[in-house]
């Protein structure tokens, strides 16, 4: 009987791991120190987005989710920012391009662990992190991003700048037609 009891209770956790969508995992994008004040290319409202990142991390370590940091091989400040330090079961891809999954075991990785369900933040919202929604859509892989766990900078085109908030919003709103865009306290809500 007691036997029984624990098959059926690993059956329970076994399904309740499927519902709670085991087959997901987090990317983070490229928050890395360079990014922050005092670093080579500070962005706008850094530190909330961050703590927005922050909060979309342990909240997928409580579930038993898996995650995976990507970083951008770029010196100095290329480490991963110390809010966001990865613990030692969640791998770290390096890459050398905008894109996550050129030239990098990401998609081996995410096909390895049955991934379909991408939750995706990070920096900076018009480049890396719209490059690898974009990638990710393409290779088939449902794609949610979470607004306000990005953050970007101000851009100039010939002689005008294109504030941040602009950049930000401008990129959310494009995405959109290729990936859902929430904000954290809806993914939450809806999880």
């Amino acid at each position: 009987m007691k036997r029984i009891r624990i098959f059926l209770s690993a059956i329970a956790l076994v399904w309740a791991g499927t519902l709670a969508g085991q087959n997901r995992a987090l990317l983070i994008i490229d928050i890395q120190d360079f990014y922050f004040p005092g670093g080579a290319v500070p962005l706008e409202n850094v530190e909330a987005a961050a703590e927005s990142a922050d909060r979309l991390l342990q909240y997928f370590r409580t579930g038993g989710e898996q995650v995976v940091h990507v970083r951008h091989n770029f010196e100095p400040g290329g480490g991963i920012y110390t809010l966001l330090k990865p613990e030692k079961s969640e791998p770290v891809i390096t890459k050398e391009h905008v894109n996550a999954f050129l030239d990098t075991g990401l998609d081996s990785l995410m096909r390895a662990h049955k991934i379909s369900e991408l939750v995706i933040c990070g920096m900076q919202t018009h480049m890396c992190l719209e490059a690898a929604a974009r990638a990710a859509a393409d290779l088939g892989y449902q794609c949610t991003v979470v607004a306000d766990a990005c953050a970007t900078r101000d851009l100039t085109w010939n002689d005008r700048v294109v504030p941040a908030e602009l950049v930000h919003l401008s990129t959310l709103a494009t995405l959109r037609s290729y990936v859902t865009v929430v904000s954290l306290a809806e993914f939450l809500k809806q999880d």
